[in-house]
């Protein structure tokens, strides 16, 4: 008999598998652009589950005893039966990735609780600790010695896209961290972990992650708590006043060494200056009180976000958008001023779950909701034997929770590899418990017996699963490299002096063969095959933009940007028809945004409908909706239909609203008057050439007044 099919055994190898997990998704990182950092963790938590999965049903095949089964379940199983559901009549293809994610956690969710609690004590918490801390010292790197290792946005993000990824993950993971500390016998571990959570806790504030700085501050509130509440089963309970400040001392000492340091990250330092740790937490917490932030700052963008999506949710309270569909339909309720989604997820967890998932999603809030609450007070007032031994590890998983319910209020840490395995793992530490304590509920808690048909179910569907993540996460990879590498040729070609030179000619084909590539094998990846397009279109190759621009718009058709694109790239190539369709579907989805009023004005005059582009036109004048794309509109078109009156009123309009007016402005201004015979007025063209001289610096004069006529020019004294 193998010797992982005694339970003891089984239970320690998954447990070790599960830590490993925890270590190696954080920890690693992807060097190279081309592929993005979460769709390495989500490959490493896909795959560490399923084998994990794999091979516990393989040994179950030995075991005797039944496995259990918690009522939590039902909450990722029903979002994952709502999403495959949803399929139907959504947008299949994000659905069925979010179907995957739900069923994945709640794999997850079910080894965690059909483990022993004391493995998840010895080897799952040791993987989350020991994670945070090596993706910690990956940020300290990049915020003291401007590590460049892992390519990222907003740094220092350790191995991860984003340093609010990585900031979400560290709060979710401390108080993990603690409760190791807090249990902790042996004094040189003590020592270890105390200075552990100092320099993790300094690697947080680096970040200035203010929702993971705002749970930081939470969780010094909750940490007292705790330790009153589980006192006598916490071994820091028989160190001692001497150990117990030796301990206090390395983790303020090691917290304030390390983030007193100040940055050496040459962009950190041009954002915020040389700061500290310290002092960027300081910082942006403080930032949260100032009115300016919700105006101007992250937050006002977030607000933008949050009204739309609530909007979603009211307009669909009981089937919701589709699960994955938020990014789909958030155009549809965005205000006119906004053309593109201002990001692809709702940073906030809530309000998009009730967005795409209607009331399943307001059940499974509920649910969990209501769990917690027991959950806490369960474990607050239950004094039985079992009920106190737990009680640590239930009131640090309650923490953690805590923690990643705070953060999901401003950002999607269940969309992250890392965060939503800790939300699964987090709730199966409770999930155990509750079993281990002998919970006689059976709605929450009951064992079954897994074997014949339904153990080789298991393991059959689970080995199926295991061969088509290896497949996907390998088509992910060549589809993301394939698109990369076609936007950084495009970046290249568009930054050159002469994009349209022909010695590009095999560069774009490259590019193109490319970006067909990966097209190909993913046509939903909105992120990054638009810059291709947007840098064609800056060329004149309207046609390979076209083509491109049409695939994102098959696969997300509420874009306003993508279809006034479109439209505008038919009409460039005369096809007025095409044109007039995109057009009429951007008109039905924002009539009042500027883009698409523009694209109606420019469409009336290239079919000739010039008296209605110019009534348009006027309308908007005399409104406080015109704006200095209109104006710029207006020129042009007064210049293709030589109508001196409009070409006058739109670089008027430029010089009374756009500080006082530029050089090129008076300029044309002075033309207008001088050559358009139905304005033509000399002194006003002689003012307009004055205000162009008066406007250029010192060292430019010579060169405005070479462009200025000669009969003008005379008249102007030098300066």
């Amino acid at each position: 008999m193998p010797i992982a099919s005694k339970p003891e055994e089984q239970s320690r190898w998954t447990a070790l598998l599960l830590g490993l997990m925890m270590i190696l998704t954080p920890a690693l990182g992807v060097p190279s652009e081309d592929l993005l950092q979460d769709t390495l963790k989500s490959a490493i938590v896909a795959l560490m589950v399923l084998g994990t999965g794999m091979l516990f049903f393989w040994h179950q095949r030995y075991r005797q005893s039944p496995v259990v089964w918690h009522g939590l379940m039902w909450l990722p199983l029903g979002l994952a039966a709502y999403a495959l559901g949803s399929m139907a009549w959504s947008h299949a293809y994000l659905a069925a990735v979010e179907a995957a994610r739900w069923l994945v956690l709640s794999l997850l969710l079910w080894l965690g609780m059909n483990m022993r609690v004391e493995d998840l004590e010895d080897r799952l918490l040791w993987g989350i600790h020991w994670g945070a801390t090596i993706a910690s010292v990956w940020a300290a790197w990049q915020f003291w010695g401007n590590l460049s290792l892992f390519p990222q946005g907003a740094n220092p993000a350790s191995s991860f896209v984003n340093r609010n990824f990585f900031a979400e993950f560290v709060i979710c993971a401390l108080p993990y961290s603690l409760f190791l500390l807090l249990r902790a016998r042996d004094f040189r571990v003590t020592l270890s972990l105390a200075a552990g959570i100092g320099f993790n806790l300094a690697a947080l504030m680096m970040t200035g992650t203010r929702s993971a700085l705002m749970a930081l501050l939470v969780l010094c509130l909750v940490l007292p708590l705790i330790v009153i509440r589980c006192w006598p089963q916490l071994a820091v309970s028989n160190w001692g006043l001497r150990k117990n400040l030796v301990v206090a001392a390395i983790i303020a000492g090691s917290c304030l060494l390390f983030g007193s340091i100040p940055t050496g990250n040459p962009s950190l330092a041009a954002e915020f200056g040389a700061q500290s740790a310290i002092d960027r937490a300081s910082s942006r917490t403080a930032s949260v009180a100032a009115a300016t932030e919700y105006t101007t700052g992250s937050f006002s963008i977030r607000s933008v976000m949050w009204a739309a999506t609530a909007r979603m949710a009211l307009a669909n309270p009981l089937a919701g958008v589709g699960a994955g569909a938020w990014e789909v339909e958030i155009p549809r309720y965005q205000t006119a001023a906004t053309v593109t989604e201002t990001d692809y997820y709702a940073h906030n967890e809530f309000l998009q779950l009730l967005a795409e998932y209607g009331i399943v999603g307001a059940a499974f809030l509920g649910g969990l909701f209501a769990y917690l609450l027991v959950s806490a007070y369960k474990t607050w007032l239950d004094r039985t034997s079992a009920g106190t031994a737990h009680a640590p590890l239930r009131a640090f998983a309650l923490t953690s929770l805590l923690m990643l319910l705070i953060v999901s209020n401003a950002g999607f840490p269940w969309h992250m590899a890392c965060t939503s395995a800790m939300f699964a793992l987090s709730l199966s530490l409770l999930a155990a418990t509750d079993s281990e304590m002998g919970s006689t509920c059976r709605l929450q808690v009951s064992r079954h017996r897994l074997h014949g048909i339904g153990l080789k179910s298991a393991l059959g569907a689970c080995t199926l699963a295991t061969a088509f993540a290896l497949f996907a996460s390998q088509q992910a990879a060549v589809a993301e490299r394939s698109l990369v590498q076609s936007a950084q040729l495009a970046m290249l070609i568009g930054g050159s002096p002469d994009p349209r030179s022909p010695d590009w000619r095999r560069t774009k084909s490259q590019m193109l063969d490319l970006v067909r590539q990966g097209i190909a094998i993913n046509p939903h990846y909105r992120k990054i095959t638009p810059m291709v397009a947007d840098q064609l279109a800056l060329w004149g190759d309207l046609k390979n933009a076209l083509w491109i621009w049409e695939s994102v718009d098959a696969s997300r058709p509420n874009v306003i940007a993508i279809i006034c694109n479109i439209a505008r790239a038919y009409m460039e190539l005369g096809d007025l028809a095409a044109a007039r369709k995109y057009f009429e579907r951007a008109q039905s989805l924002q009539t009042h945004a500027s883009i698409v009023r523009a694209l109606d004005i420019e469409l009336l005059s290239r079919e000739g409908k010039i008296a209605l582009a110019k009534q348009r036109l006027e309308t908007l004048f005399d409104s406080s909706t015109m704006d200095g794309d209109f104006a710029l509109l207006a020129y042009k078109i007064g210049t293709k239909i030589k109508d001196g009156a409009l070409i006058v009123q739109a670089l008027e309009w430029r010089v009374k609203h756009q500080s006082g007016g530029s050089v090129e402005t008076w300029l044309k201004l002075g033309a207008a008057y001088d050559k358009q015979p139905d304005v033509r007025d000399p002194d006003k063209a002689l003012a307009a050439y004055r205000a162009a001289m008066n406007a250029t610096p010192e060292k430019y004069l010579e060169i405005t007044r070479r462009r200025i006529p000669e009969a003008y020019r005379t008249l102007l004294p030098a300066r």
